[in-house]
């Protein structure tokens, strides 16, 4: 049986379009060029996102096979969420300690999280269900778009196959790109650089199975618990 990772370089070997992951990360580096009045807004925060949208529509389009290429073939399910469950359990109750504990503990100032607009949105309507449609869209932008086209950029790079198959480049690369996000920088502050941990947990699940069910699960249930230990602890 070939192992998840050999699996995942071979079905790249063969891809066209890799290339449109870059348009995301300039857009996200163009973003911090642009004058203060403009990162305000809200539309110009999503752009980076939405043009990584637009991009994973068009290399779509030029290639076969794409549920296999972003890690979300259906026999992969049982495994990704079990996998997902255990990370996204671990990965959420340390950054709930680090966000509740540690940080006020240091002096850092965590009451504006009270005002983000996850917390205005209705506890039932926000889980699970947006976080759930968050996660989703969220991780195959991130790691099943942007993280696997850099990856397939990467995989003829390296004569080693453990460097090939870990893609250190793309893993790096996307987490930062994640970490920076022009609206997960102004909705969650310095609390941003949480998520360059957790985009670099994230990405080595995904590089390790070529999982994204993995990913999408780790992923909602993290924000799941910290988003519930937040409201709990900070609004009650």
């Amino acid at each position: 049986m070939t192992p998840p990772g050999r699996l995942g370089i071979s079905v790249q070997a063969n891809e066209r379009g890799a290339l449109l992951a870059l348009l995301p990360i300039a857009a996200t580096i163009d973003y911090y060029a642009l004058p203060d009045s403009l990162q305000e807004q809200v539309l110009i925060q999503f752009a980076p996102q939405l043009i990584g949208y637009l991009a994973l529509v068009l290399w779509a389009v030029h290639n076969d096979s794409v549920p296999r290429r972003l890690g979300l073939e259906r026999e992969r399910w049982n495994r990704g969420a079990k996998l997902g469950a255990v990370t996204g359990l671990l990965l959420g109750c340390l950054n709930s300690l680090v966000i509740l504990l540690v940080l006020p503990w240091l002096g850092w100032d965590i009451t504006f999280l009270t005002q983000t607009p996850h917390a205005r949105v209705p506890v039932m309507v926000m889980v699970p269900w947006c976080i759930a449609v968050i996660a989703i869209v969220v991780e195959i932008n991130f790691r099943g778009f942007l993280l696997g086209r850099l990856a397939a950029l990467e995989s003829g790079l390296w004569p080693q196959p453990a460097l090939k198959q870990l893609s250190p480049a793309a893993l790096l690369t996307s987490a930062l790109v994640f970490a920076t996000d022009p609206f997960m920088v102004n909705t969650f502050k310095q609390l941003h650089w949480i998520a360059l941990w957790d985009g670099l947990i994230w990405a080595v699940l995904w590089i390790r199975t070529r999982n994204l069910f993995a990913t999408i699960v780790a992923h909602a249930i993290e924000v799941i618990i910290v988003y519930s230990a937040v409201r709990t602890v900070l609004m009650s």
